[in-house]
């Protein structure tokens, strides 16, 4: 090996320069931590999750008192919520190829600081419009799952990242439910602004724990790795180097494109993105649903909050569901190999649990006429069916995103994200009429819609899944990877390059 003294690193020409390979320094990538510390790692990230999900979904606790605040109608306090929610969305996407390029730990840390920032204005706002400024830059300052989905594909292979996916896909939609539940004793004890101190608190808390988190992003160790070898004087370079990265006006633009074409160019984000919005749409049309059926039966605003619990337990169990079903086909994966298992056997499960969906609406719909006809514990049965199925379809496309698309897991799945925070958000402004306008049975009704509407959204999953070899086939960016993956036996192809 040559002395360092005696090359001129800074000074080199670029043809000079060797790049250092991921399989030249796989046992220190993300892949090979010691398994607590990647699932340490993750529980960090559960946290952050929820954390994100908890802003959200907590606001429509405060939504009566805002409007008597500001003095403005409950339907225009609901913007605040929206315009989270769809500020959110374009937030997973212009976050997630910024920590594909720089690092998972920068971006998350950012988008941290600036989240809990904007709820200081929030809280204190004297204007009904600067409360809404306030929370459109939260929801923008959101990097969401998108990032924290890319941290599974930086430290999992395609092969063995089933178990992670489904952790930190649990920690997303069990966050939307922890909002209600925690903001409906805060909406009866305490006041307006503890809504947003609670966000606050729980915000910074997870930003100090995370701050402790290393870094997991492929291309970044890899730099460090060349940096450290350079100093022992080996002529080695990483591929962020070798790039000459700066941060250009057309760089910046180039980065916040990438999602965006691929949620409208790559037939598998845009088919399994709009799949996964419309029912994340569907659960925050159908969660509004709560209050009026529920004070049927006298509940107090309390108890309407634990009301959410049987989708909590929704949530468990299909998230217990999917173990037995991924241990087998991991199983097989490392038995046969990759290829013995198509991509589209992670949709299998999905076939059986995504009709509980509309199953439990329609259930929902027509045990919601109250007493002394029906129990109050026949809406939560159902609710619960509801959440199976609201689980499964976002861990079913998830994780299938994230195997096809190698390096590039944050752009795809931020499309996936987008499609259901902004669907959501236009739900946020068109739920409660739905639910309180309909002639005759307004409550029955509105479920009821809502259930032939999931009929409709469930029936491309069967189509992609039968059909999921000629789709995949016309995606050329997911041929691509597949293609360097198998060069790689299997391994995670992290130079692919993508034209924008």
């Amino acid at each position: 090996m040559a002395n360092n003294e005696t090359i001129d690193f800074d000074n080199m020409d670029e043809k000079d320069k060797i790049e250092l390979l991921e399989s030249d320094c796989y046992d220190i990538l993300g892949y090979n931590f010691p398994w607590y510390k990647r699932w340490g790692i993750l529980g960090v990230i559960f946290m952050v999750q929820v954390s994100m999900n908890l802003n959200a979904s907590i606001y429509a606790n405060g939504i009566d008192r805002i409007a008597q605040k500001f003095k403005v109608s409950s339907q225009a306090a609901r913007v605040g919520q929206a315009v989270f929610l769809i500020a959110y969305a374009f937030g997973c996407e212009l976050w997630a190829p910024w920590s594909e390029e720089y690092g998972r730990w920068p971006v998350l840390q950012i988008s941290l600081f600036f989240v809990n920032l904007w709820q200081v204005p929030a809280a204190l706002s004297p204007t009904f419009g600067g409360l809404v400024v306030a929370r459109f830059l939260g929801g923008i300052s959101s990097a969401g799952g998108s990032v924290t989905l890319g941290m599974v594909a930086d430290m999992w292979e395609p092969i063995d990242q089933q178990y992670a996916v489904a952790f930190i896909v649990f920690s997303s939609v069990g966050g939307s439910v922890v909002g209600p539940i925690a903001g409906a004793f805060i909406q009866q004890r305490y006041s307006l602004i503890w809504v947003f101190w609670i966000q606050l608190l729980v915000g910074v808390f997870v930003q100090i724990v995370h701050f402790f988190v290393p870094e997991t992003r492929v291309s970044i160790l890899i730099d460090r790795e060349a940096r450290r070898r350079r100093k022992l004087g080996e002529n080695v370079w990483g591929p962020g180097e070798l790039a000459q990265t700066k941060i250009t006006f057309k760089k910046c633009i180039k980065l916040w494109v990438r999602p965006f074409h691929m949620f409208l160019t790559e037939p598998i984000v845009l088919c399994l993105s709009l799949l996964s919005g419309f029912s994340d749409a569907l659960i925050f049309t159908f969660l509004e649903g709560f209050q009026p059926v529920f004070k049927q039966w006298g509940f107090s605003t309390i108890q309407v909050g634990l009301a959410f619990l049987p989708l909590l337990i929704g949530y468990f169990i299909a998230y217990f569901s999917f173990l037995p079903v991924i241990h087998a086909q991991t199983k097989k994966r490392h038995r046969d190999g990759e290829d013995s298992v198509l991509p589209e056997t992670r949709l299998w499960w999905l076939l059986y649990t995504a009709p509980l969906l509309s199953i439990g609406l329609f259930g929902f719909a027509w045990t919601s006429m109250g007493p002394p006809n029906v129990p109050w514990i026949a809406p939560m049965i159902f609710a619960a069916l509801i959440g199976i199925a609201n689980y499964a379809i976002y861990m079913a496309t998830i994780d299938y995103m994230i195997a096809s698309y190698g390096p590039y897991p944050s752009s795809a799945t931020g499309g996936n994200g987008f499609a259901r925070d902004f669907l959501a958000g236009i739900a946020a402004m068109y739920s409660t009429p739905l639910y309180t306008n309909i002639p005759g049975r307004p409550l029955e009704y509105a479920s009821t819609i809502l259930g032939c509407i999931a009929v409709m959204v469930t029936i491309p999953i069967y189509v992609f899944y039968w059909k999921g070899p000629q789709i995949r086939a016309r995606s050329k960016f997911a041929q691509e990877l597949a293609g360097k993956r198998k060069e790689n036996d299997g391994r995670r192809a992290s130079s692919a390059s993508m034209t924008v």
